[in-house]
């Protein structure tokens, strides 16, 4: 179930860890959900560290901080087809692999990958994130290793 790290582009299943959750003083996500990995790193450890976007069906609270992804994205990653977002304001970093990792439900063998985003899709998506990360828009959730 345990693969290299995924690229960026990639969606994952995984615990996130909202911003206003981690304020509160949680430390476990209330909620596994797909998340899009938009950045990897490796640190001199040789240690992968991922920067993922969580994605909810909750509309956002405002424009600027949201992509909408289509139905025909949806349905290659193998997502319902109920509308979604992924939100560019808030971010989880950690280690690779993590504690917080979760299989996609109904996946046999067990898989923690949905898939990738079409690299169109993914540039914009990485152009909107940066631009947001840029204003200092953005919250850094540094989860636990």
């Amino acid at each position: 179930m345990i693969d290299a790290a995924p690229p960026p582009g990639a969606v994952i299943r995984y615990a996130y860890l909202w911003h206003r959750e981690a304020i509160s003083g949680r430390e476990e996500g209330a909620k596994d959900r797909p998340c899009a990995v938009v950045l990897t790193t490796q640190a001199d450890t040789a240690q992968t560290r991922l920067y993922v976007l969580p994605i909810t069906h909750s509309p956002p609270h405002a424009a600027a901080t949201a992509i909408e992804i289509p139905p025909a994205i949806k349905a290659h990653l193998g997502l319902d087809g109920e509308r979604s977002w992924i939100i560019l304001d808030e971010l989880n970093i950690f280690a690779w692999p993590g504690p917080d990792l979760r299989p996609i439900p109904g996946t046999m063998p067990a898989r923690l990958l949905y898939g990738v985003l079409p690299p169109r899709f993914f540039n914009f998506l990485r152009q909107q994130f940066l631009a947001t990360a840029r204003l200092r828009q953005t919250s850094l959730i540094q989860r636990t290793d």
